[in-house]
């Protein structure tokens, strides 16, 4: 593959993360418009991260066990229509029924696009990897933070089903590019695995911490990109501090003050990765996000709590791509697989959190479901300090059978 193509497809995929950042993030400032669109109750507007995660969780599962044995290019243009048909749908729903239907299967599209993308950076890049999967992600998070913003503006002039309808044409336009790119080389350094593989490598110390913390802390990141809006809207009045938003703008830029952070956080985090370690990071940011956390959600009043979501934000960022680059580091021939688990594990956090924290908010109030939250930070901590301890054994065992 030339470095001309190889550029361009590092271009396309990472435009393509920018996407669905945007994506996920329109979720939490459009649920007041949806459940007063379809008079739904906060439990099944939950149900949202719900139906996003069951499509994806399959898909990404086959397409990233398969990545040795596929040919991804037409995989990866089918996704990306699959999602802007997927998108209009969602932008015409008249019922949440079919809005939830339209959700299922984007989240079928970005199981192809997410099972895909990360094994081709990874060996687009095998000596960068970990400085890669930070910037990959940072363009999520670029997607993500403008995505709230132009719901606001949206809203401001119009309903919130053009979000939908904008979104749906980026992602067509984005088809016809990567189309017309040459097929990235990439069977010939992905291992094929086979499935009875599969028990040795979640034996692996870092693949089994890599999907606990993983469950945890993205079970986190879903609480908050689904409820956050919602949290805010309940504990700021409108117009406070003389700024004159309203209550429903406030909340909506609450999400993109968060992800604010994860811009300079990822590109931090891409840069210390080669020289720290994925270890030694996990552990400073989940030894910092606890007390963060328990200050903003718990202590803070007013508008004092988003500087504390902006430090959430640089904060908890780094736990995906610090995650995915030491397992794949662990196994760098099978990063398809390792993929796949990391996106089943994550799935599975931003898939349940979410419905959990729903009918918490349903039963109490947004203030309440916020604060579970600090439980699977501590555990997520404990974890990591765990595989930190024995990934210095290991190390010491090494160095003795060395001399």
């Amino acid at each position: 593959m030339t470095g001309s193509n190889r550029r361009l497809w590092t271009a396309a995929l990472f435009a393509t993360m920018a996407l669905t950042g945007a994506i996920m993030m329109i979720r939490g400032p459009v649920i007041p418009e949806l459940r007063t669109s379809f008079d739904a109750p906060a439990w099944q507007v939950g149900l949202i991260s719900t139906a996003g995660t069951a499509g994806y969780l399959v898909v990404v599962s086959i397409v990233g066990f398969g990545a040795g044995h596929l040919k991804p290019h037409r995989l990866i243009v089918g996704g990306l229509l699959g999602s802007a048909l997927s998108l209009l749908a969602m932008g015409a729903a008249p019922l949440l029924a079919v809005f939830l239907v339209g959700t299922l299967v984007r989240g079928t599209m970005n199981g192809v696009l997410r099972g895909l993308n990360r094994p081709i950076l990874s060996h687009f890049y095998p000596d960068s990897r970990g400085r890669m999967y930070s910037y990959y992600d940072m363009t999520w998070a670029a997607g993500a933070m403008v995505g709230p913003i132009g719901v606001v503006a949206v809203l401001a002039v119009a309903d919130w089903r053009l979000a939908y309808y904008g979104l749906a044409v980026g992602m067509a336009l984005l088809a016809v590019v990567v189309w017309r790119l040459d097929a990235p080389a990439v069977t010939g350094t992905e291992e094929p695995f086979d499935r009875r593989e599969l028990l040795a490598l979640l034996r692996r110390p870092e693949i089994a911490a890599m999907i606990v913390v993983m469950f945890l802390g993205t079970g986190v990141e879903g609480g908050l990109f689904l409820w956050l809006p919602t949290y805010v809207n309940s504990v700021v009045p409108t117009g406070v501090a003389g700024l004159g938003l309203s209550a429903a703008a406030l909340s909506s830029l609450s999400l993109s003050v968060m992800i604010a952070g994860y811009v300079p956080g990822r590109l931090l985090y891409g840069r210390l990765s080669e020289r720290v370690g994925y270890l030694k990071i996990l552990i400073g940011i989940l030894a910092l996000l606890v007390p963060t956390f328990y200050a903003t959600f718990v202590l803070s009043t007013g508008l004092w709590l988003l500087p504390g979501v902006v430090v959430i934000g640089a904060l908890i960022s780094g736990i995906f791509p610090m995650l995915v680059s030491y397992a794949t580091d662990a196994v760098p021939r099978h990063s398809g697989p390792v993929t796949a688990v990391a996106a089943i594990s994550s799935s599975l956090g931003v898939g349940i959190a979410p419905a959990v924290m729903g009918w918490v908010i349903s039963g109490s109030d947004p203030s309440a479901a916020m604060q579970l939250l600090l439980v699977p930070l501590v555990v997520a901590l404990a974890v990591v300090l765990v595989a930190r301890v024995a990934e210095q054994r290991r190390e010491r065992a090494s160095l003795s059978v060395a001399d």
